[in-house]
């Protein structure tokens, strides 16, 4: 017999901002029966949901549970800056690029994440707020963030992928700031309202006859016979296969241990900004930025539901305990306002409304870990800090490696290798946030 005892709950530091400026939504009961069923997914973020639904697709009169935690769109889903990319985006390179074949290989993959979220955007009639592919930019500040995209855009030419350098005007009409000297345009990335996209899922699986529980934390795992049962505060669940999409999460069940990277990065999201402030700002109602430097300042624009919004994202911190302090994110708050002051001084002093931290975690050799872990138990997680496509990616996948089907897609995801075992602590600890310090202070102005 197998026993797992899931050794802590999930903790979010700071609001879901995304989730907050939507209207209130009535949550899905808790599970509070004994249920069986032919299937358990347990995590209701890009992972899970996109499990659920491939899962209906391939098994349409089987019964399928979905466990979600906390609630939806509350928990790590909903703190994402709101980009499923498309193209390598390697946080630990200069230029996101790597290996030219390998970074082939993840675009097509990641594009199959795009497409699968696209026609589930539209099978379930969600807005273009929800998810539009609109491409991103890769915005420079220095002069090294320019060289930066230049080495990317060479890349990409090697890659035989559709891109555009703009230079300082172009990003000023874009932005409505003068702070950028450049950027890279590439058209494939998908911008999403996170929290709104994943509210329109879960509504969506739930419609195919998925059945959905919030704030029904698995406390524990146990394999009697052939059938797994899974206990909540209140219930249980027992199915024969399991698939566990919590991404980092993966370790309190006792997986992966020392072998994932959990890594905090925040945001912050200013107050609705007013006619004056849109009038003053100028610009394009819609856009989103990444950093030219991967450890610099991620900004989006907002216009719809919620009102004209801007949002600030940077810092990285690497907590082993899944947690940070209130204390930290009070510290985050003040280097975001800087970051949004530097460059937006002519909306003087806007408010930011709420800050937040984002659990994500990576992995040392910058893979997935999408496999049989035991006997019906699955799992689908490590997103190495692309949780929207990379989630998305790894909840198709695992539905079908769990039903026995074969494909290209299932052959490369799950065939990636093991994960590298991390150095011993304290030396990750100290390491790790050296390196995220020092690279923070590298990026400079980009910050």
């Amino acid at each position: 017999m197998v026993m797992i005892k899931v050794k802590k709950l999930p903790h979010d530091a700071g609001p879901a901002a995304w989730n907050s400026i939507l209207a209130n939504r009535i949550a899905a009961p808790a599970l509070a029966e004994r249920r069986n069923a032919d299937w358990l997914i347990i995590g209701a973020g890009f992972a899970g949901l996109a499990a659920a639904r491939r899962l209906r697709e391939l098994h349409p009169v089987d019964r399928i549970v979905l466990v979600e935690a906390s609630t939806v769109a509350d928990g790590p889903a909903g703190r994402n800056s709101g980009f499923m990319i498309d193209l390598p985006h390697d946080l630990s390179s200069d230029d996101y690029g790597g290996a030219v074949d390998a970074d082939r290989q993840q675009t097509v993959v990641n594009r199959a994440a795009i497409k699968f979220a696209e026609n589930t955007a539209k099978d379930f009639g969600l807005n273009e707020e929800a998810l539009v592919v609109s491409g991103k930019i890769n915005a420079a500040a220095t002069s090294n963030g320019l060289a930066n995209n230049r080495d990317y855009a060479a890349h990409l030419t090697t890659m035989q992928e559709s891109h555009e350098l703009l230079d300082a005007a172009q990003m000023k009409s874009i932005t409505g700031i003068d702070y950028y000297q450049g950027g890279l345009f590439t058209p494939g990335t998908a911008m999403l309202q996170p929290a709104l996209y994943i509210r329109g899922m879960a509504d969506g699986v739930v419609r195919m006859g998925v059945d959905l529980y919030e704030k029904s934390p698995v406390v524990s795992l146990q394999l009697a016979g052939t059938d797994w049962i899974a206990k909540t505060p209140s219930g249980a669940i027992t199915a024969p296969r399991v698939i566990l999409a919590v991404n980092g999460h993966a370790e309190s069940f006792g997986f992966y241990q020392r072998k994932l990277m959990h890594v905090f990065t925040y945001g912050s999201m200013t107050r609705r900004l007013c006619a004056d402030d849109v009038k003053r700002l100028g610009g394009e109602a819609r856009w989103g930025i990444t950093p030219a430097d991967p450890m610099g300042t991620t900004v989006r624009r907002l216009s719809g539901i919620g009102g004209d919004r801007l949002i600030i994202r940077n810092r990285f911190t690497y907590n082993p305990s899944m947690e940070v302090t209130s204390n930290r994110l009070d510290r985050v708050a003040l280097s975001h306002n800087q970051a949004f002051k530097a460059r937006f001084n002519s909306l003087g002093d806007i408010p930011m409304e709420y800050t937040w931290g984002g659990r994500l975690c990576v992995s040392r050799n910058n893979v997935q870990a999408v496999e049989e872990v035991r006997p019906g138990l699955f799992t689908a997680v490590c997103q190495n800090g692309l949780g929207a496509a990379k989630g998305t990616l790894g909840g198709m996948v695992v539905a079908e490696l769990a039903s026995g089907y074969s494909s290209e897609l299932v052959r490369q995801v799950s065939g990636q290798g093991g994960l590298k075992s991390l150095p011993p602590e304290p030396i990750a600890w100290v390491g790790a946030n050296a390196i995220i310090r020092w690279d923070e202070f590298q990026a400079g102005r980009e910050l």
